[in-house]
């Protein structure tokens, strides 16, 4: 398998741990080992006693049924846990494909959904969310791609980086196109429990079709990305089982600290939840007064889900804003051309507390040098 170099990891293993504001990030505040291990009396004395030997290859069965609590029909027994949601897809895209496979892509897209899967030999097809109608996904443009050797179509709601989020009619619309066409969906859910609105949260794929394959992750929604502890979630037993004989050549099994950690986290899994969304809207209500205060300069969509939002630059190439704001103000945003050459947007994440001081650096990099905003009208 031959795989491109993966450009956005390779962008932030050169700021990431040496820029002081980061202000893409997609994750969600994390916290302290001890932060965490003071939500249960006893924690600390239980992890000191954990036995260090191997784990089971599906994961800890105590982790695959705290996991289960975030589906509504799905069983420990259909769970698999993995280092990270990276490990994840890079299994699931290598046992489900094959050369000449078809596979229909929601983009833009965190590279290995796609890049994976080209290594694999099938061919990737685009289905490319519309900025002007806040990055809206039209089902009739997924209908006349499918092709009747589509194998796969790959969705990731709450999406990253625009923060689109669609009803749960479309999920269940896309459930019976998979239905029909026979393709298996892949579904991304590791922004899943940050919707904005309760009421808005989609049901997970795994609920409504039995082919389907969903994929969460403590990183994003939690802010837990050190534990790196993924997992898939899926009734397909033919995927499963051979997720299950894959993974054998490549982690075998999970970090025993690392599943005991993710277990108790998800034990209060909606109290730190609700910790990030409250930081996410604080630092939405931010966000929209600098955009407000900016719209000549930039188009913002207000994300409904998720911790990253995609706004477009209307002036100028995005890839020399960010380089030039990274020197002289020392702040992190992902140029979009990252994800794809043709797109002048820019990640900008805020699940985050350092949001405040990182937007105040931005606010002073486009008055100093005379960006327009809307008061020069």
């Amino acid at each position: 398998m031959k795989l491109d170099q993966f450009r956005l990891e390779r962008y932030f293993s050169k700021y990431e741990f040496s820029t002081p504001y980061l202000l893409c990030s997609s994750d969600c505040e994390s916290m302290e080992l001890g932060e965490l291990l003071a939500l249960e009396p006893g924690a600390d004395e239980r992890l000191s006693s954990l036995w260090l030997g191997y784990t089971e290859s599906l994961g800890d069965p105590e982790l695959r049924q705290a996991i289960t609590t975030l589906y509504e029909h799905i069983t420990a027994e259909q769970v698999i846990v993995h280092a990270g949601a990276e490990e994840a897809i890079f299994n699931f895209m290598n046992v489900t494909l094959k050369p000449g496979d078809h596979v229909i892509v929601h983009a833009p897209y965190y590279q290995s959904l796609g890049e994976v899967a080209r290594g694999v030999g099938a061919e990737v097809t685009e289905w490319q969310g519309q900025p002007k109608r806040a990055w809206d996904l039209d089902l009739e443009v997924l209908k006349s791609a499918l092709t009747d050797r589509t194998k796969l179509v790959v969705v990731n709601f709450p999406h990253n980086p625009t923060g689109f989020l669609p009803t749960s009619e479309f999920v269940h619309e896309l459930s019976e196109l998979s239905d029909q066409h026979g393709f298996i969906v892949f579904s991304d859910e590791v922004y899943r429990g940050l919707e904005l609105n309760p009421s808005d949260r989609l049901p997970a794929f795994a609920d409504v079709n039995d082919r389907a394959v969903s994929l969460g992750v403590m990183s994003k929604t939690y802010g837990l990305a050190g534990l790196r502890i993924g997992w898939i979630a899926t009734c397909n037993d033919r995927v499963f089982d051979s997720l299950a004989a894959f993974k054998d050549y490549t982690t075998i099994c999970n970090s025993a600290p690392s599943e005991f950690l993710a277990t108790l986290a998800l034990r209060h899994a909606e109290a730190i939840a609700e910790r990030n969304r409250q930081i996410i809207r604080g630092n939405l209500n931010r966000l929209d007064l600098f955009f407000d205060a900016h719209s000549k300069m930039f188009a913002w969509h207000r994300p409904k889900a998720g911790s990253t939002a995609f706004p477009i630059l209307l002036q100028g190439s995005v890839d020399e804003f960010c380089a030039d704001l990274v020197k002289k103000k020392g702040v992190l945003l992902l140029p979009g051309t990252l994800y794809d050459p043709g797109l002048n947007s820019f990640r900008i994440g805020f699940g985050r507390r350092n949001l405040p001081d990182s937007l105040d650096r931005l606010e002073q990099y486009v008055r100093d040098f005379g960006y327009p905003s809307d008061s020069d009208s």
